[in-house]
């Protein structure tokens, strides 16, 4: 899967093109996978979980974040994708988009006021020492 994510932050459709099934590459849209690798500002690739994929495996899914912009818009890929081996090597099946997966709220920051002492131990308050 890390792999595949290089290929795409690095637009090596060829290696996409390599890894992918051979039973269901006919449907893959080569130009299409092209063109968004190259609109897409890649921002990191999250492993969420695995199941199989280990030496003595034959199949193997992996689920994942991948995020990114295209053209000014922000997204997560969020997705359960399904491998195989091939002739010994790994390729990509399909995979299923998850969307209904609740998200972690986001927490506000604790914060020191101004008046408050310092966190760092000076005695100070924190206007006085890091609030400066």
């Amino acid at each position: 899967m890390r792999s595949r994510y290089c290929a795409y932050v690095r637009g090596e459709i060829d290696y996409l093109m390599a890894t992918h099934d051979p039973a269901t590459r006919t449907g893959v849209d080569r130009a299409a996978i092209a063109a968004w690798a190259k609109q897409t500002g890649w921002l990191g690739l999250e492993i969420v979980s695995t199941e199989s994929g280990d030496e003595s495996d034959q199949t193997g899914i992996v689920e994942f974040i991948a995020r990114g912009s295209t053209n000014g818009n922000v997204f997560a890929q969020h997705e359960r994708s399904r491998f195989r081996r091939v002739d010994g090597a790994w390729v990509y099946t399909d995979g299923d988009v998850i969307t209904d997966r609740p998200r972690e709220p986001v927490r506000a920051a604790a914060t020191v006021g101004r008046n408050e002492p310092c966190p760092c131990g000076s005695g100070k308050k924190y206007k006085k020492c890091h609030g400066a």
